[in-house]
């Protein structure tokens, strides 16, 4: 009897293993471990995220929705590895438990495993929200049997149909660039894709066809009052119309006024209380990140992603803004109050959370375990410090403030002056990143019939504004509105726009390429783009998930649908490339272009080689020959910024699984003279820190592990190694 727990990552199986075994063998297949209890009869694995992928069963043109799902080492032999392990360890299995992540994604992950690799075996599910130690314990004993089919079909319903939108649509687009051009160009967009980037396109359209209005603003400005009391700061009191959109008014209004002082008339005070901000989601943490650090939803989503693995907070991929009962509030602050004394302030407290609205089936509201996290990153920390603070704050009472407003005549026109100050600051004092504006009017400015001296009387000549371009915290936040796409898909889509050189900017503003897709789309085949049908489709996988839809019939009405639209494309297909290839073009060349060139007039640009490889040249080669190598394996973006040192453009350059950093392109820059020493040093330490970590991996393998570090007297077991394959020449991660 074996019993197989499958979690979704190597660092969740591995806290799984702790929680679970009261000492375990570490066993290591080619290059993959797993965890072994001594008497071999429980098991944790880890997957790779998704061991399967949807591949077409074979190459054909669009629309092909004959599918399959295969196992996803053929693009990546990382994953692979992981394969191999669990396709050993599926076949020795009387029970297999799945303990991957409780949302949608989670459980394809398992669902697909089960059912390809361990079928023989019974299932069984385990749900947590944080790999707590009492927590992982409790989801063992209370493990349902079965899978959740219903999140299991809605999750490989939305695979289906995101197949189906976006490699269709995007063969579909690259295509009519041939046909038009004769040139390849990839164009891509997809499901949720096409609504976002409609929302944006949108929103540019109304800015680009935005017609200012003038309109003029009065205030004065006073800093003293007839008997001499001076103010702290000086005050403006504005005129009661914000906006007077006649000249000649304003400007009689100025007339009259000018020159005299003003007299308070009225004073308005009010109480107000501030409730306490509600407990985190993920579009909530999201949003904050980006308000306090600037962080990128998806840089917030990845550093959150890790402090769960590591324990030190609840599942992060929720859509809740409510905490159950069942936590234990008070054991948590007290273990947080230990690292932060602001926390002290509620032991010992009766604790009610200021919850909000939102709710989630699978998990509650993000929130601190009371676990220390180790090892934390700078932007990390950060991140963990938002998270302590703001759970700290839901507990606390109302803030209070004091609204003062001041109106004062001059003649017979009001100006007002509002003034507001926090008397008790309560949870205010738990949330540092809570910035409240603060102005308080003194006393000398609030005696009614007090004589104000007029410093300064403005006529201020101005103009509407165009609507906002969104930024990537308030899209989030409007798709969630608008409910298009997944708590875990939003971040993911909005930088595969930029990837596509759709859209640019923290302003987030639509590339010529970005607008012509979706003009082109909504004038050809406006399907492609609908918002109303994406949501349709989201309300259909809810269905699917609560037992009140199917599978196959939400396919079968979507290849229907969508082989209606290709047939319509692809009779337009060639007007269509001909509307996007020449954008597509302009685009790319705006985007490859970072700069002038310092030895001639030229433009330095990105250039591309056949075989994959990339630098910056000029424009003017070959008269000018000025160039820069670029790191390899690494995302780069431009910044528009360039270096104090050597005047040369600066590119932000990210690494998966390494925190982004700006470099120059002058590699003799006076800027990176000590890089050398730095790596020096670190290839030192990774050296000393892989010899070991070698020698203790080898002591666990023959002697066994306890989760509490000690060792048992367990025999060594071999394993036999699986014959190597001659390596292919091409880069599997590429195709």
């Amino acid at each position: 009897m074996v019993h197989l727990i499958v979690a979704e990552k190597p660092t969740a199986a591995k806290k799984i293993a702790d929680a679970l075994l009261d000492s375990y063998r570490i066993i290591k297949i080619g290059g993959v471990s797993y965890f072994e209890s001594m008497d071999k009869s429980i098991i944790v694995a880890s997957a790779a995220g998704h061991i399967f992928g949807l591949q077409e069963k074979a190459r054909k043109a669009y629309p092909n929705f004959d599918l399959e799902w295969a196992p996803s080492f053929k693009k990546s032999a990382f994953t692979g590895k992981f394969y191999k392990v669990l396709s050993h360890l599926g076949k020795i299995s009387t029970e297999t438990t799945v303990a991957t992540d409780y949302d949608v994604e989670g459980e394809v992950i398992g669902y697909n495993i089960y059912r390809f690799l361990c079928s023989k075996s019974k299932a069984s599910r385990m749900v947590f929200s944080t790999l707590t130690t009492n927590e992982l314990k409790k989801a063992y004993a209370d493990r349902k049997d079965g899978v959740n089919e219903g999140l299991a079909q809605a999750g490989l319903t939305r695979h289906y149909l995101d197949f189906f939108y976006g490699v269709n649509i995007s063969k579909a687009l690259t295509s009519s660039i041939r046909a038009a051009t004769n040139r390849y160009h990839l164009l891509s967009s997809g499901r949720v894709q096409g609504p976002t980037l409609a929302l944006i396109v949108k929103r540019e359209l109304e800015i680009q066809a935005f017609v200012p209005v003038p309109y003029w603003q009065l205030n004065f400005i006073t800093s003293k009052n007839a008997e001499g009391e001076k103010f702290p700061e000086a005050l403006t009191f504005d005129y009661e119309e914000d906006k007077i959109w006649e000249k000649p008014k304003a400007q009689e209004i100025f007339d009259i006024c000018k020159g005299k002082n003003a007299v308070v008339d009225d004073i308005e005070t009010k109480k107000n209380k501030l409730n306490p901000p509600t407990p985190f989601n993920l579009t909530d943490l999201q949003s904050e990140s980006y308000k306090v650090f600037g962080f990128a939803p998806s840089r917030t989503q990845a550093i959150a992603q890790n402090l769960y693995l590591q324990g030190a907070i609840s599942y992060p991929r929720t859509s809740s803004q409510k905490l159950p009962p069942s936590i234990d509030y008070k054991a948590i602050i007290e273990k947080l109050a230990r690292t932060y004394p602001v926390g002290k302030i509620l032991v010992g407290k009766d604790l009610k959370p200021n919850e909000g609205q939102k709710s989630d089936p699978a998990h509650p509201s993000i929130y601190p375990t009371g676990e220390t996290p180790s090892k934390l990153g700078k932007d990390e920390e950060k991140v963990y410090e938002l998270i302590v603070h703001r759970f700290f704050a839901i507990f606390g009472q109302p803030a209070e403030r004091l609204s003062v407003k001041v109106r004062a005549l001059i003649e017979k026109y009001p100006f007002f002056c509002t003034g507001v100050k926090t008397i008790a600051k309560n949870w205010l004092t738990l949330y540092p990143y809570a910035k409240l504006e603060e102005l308080e009017i003194p006393p000398g400015a609030q005696k009614k019939g007090a004589v104000l001296i007029v410093d300064e009387l403005n006529m201020l000549d101005k103009e509407t504004q165009p609507p906002k371009r969104y930024n990537q915290a308030s899209l989030i936040k409007e798709l969630e509105r608008r409910n298009l796409g997944t708590k875990s898909t939003r971040a993911m889509i909005l930088q595969t726009l930029y990837d596509r050189n759709y859209i640019e900017g923290q302003k987030i503003k639509a590339t010529n390429l970005g607008i012509r897709v979706v003009t082109t789309l909504e004038k050809h085949v406006p399907e492609l783009v609908s918002e109303e049908l994406t949501v349709k489709l989201e309300n259909e996988m809810e269905g699917i998930q609560e037992g009140k839809n199917t599978k196959e019939k939400v396919l079968e009405e979507v290849k229907a649908q969508l082989t209606q639209t290709f047939r319509k494309f692809r009779q337009q297909e060639k007007e269509i490339g001909t509307e996007l290839s020449g954008s597509a073009a302009e685009t790319k060349e705006k985007q490859d272009r970072i700069g002038p060139c310092s030895k001639c007039d030229g433009e330095l640009k990105f250039i591309r080689m056949y075989n994959g490889s990339r630098f910056i040249g000029c424009t003017n080669y070959p008269n000018c020959k000025n160039a820069y190598p670029l790191p390899y394996n690494c995302t780069i973006e431009k910044t528009g910024k360039t270096c104090e040192k050597c005047n040369t453009p600066i590119l932000k350059i990210i690494r998966k699984g390494h925190r982004p950093f700006n470099m120059c392109i002058e590699t003799k820059c006076e800027t990176k003279k000590d890089w050398g020493e730095k790596k020096a040093k670190k290839d030192a330490e990774k050296a000393a820190n892989a010899e070991g970590s070698n020698a203790e991996s080898k002591e666990k393998t023959e002697t066994g592990s306890k989760s509490d570090g000690s060792e048992t007297n367990a025999p060594k077991e071999k394993r036999k190694r699986a014959p190597r394959k001659k390596k292919s020449n091409s880069n599997p991660e590429a195709l």
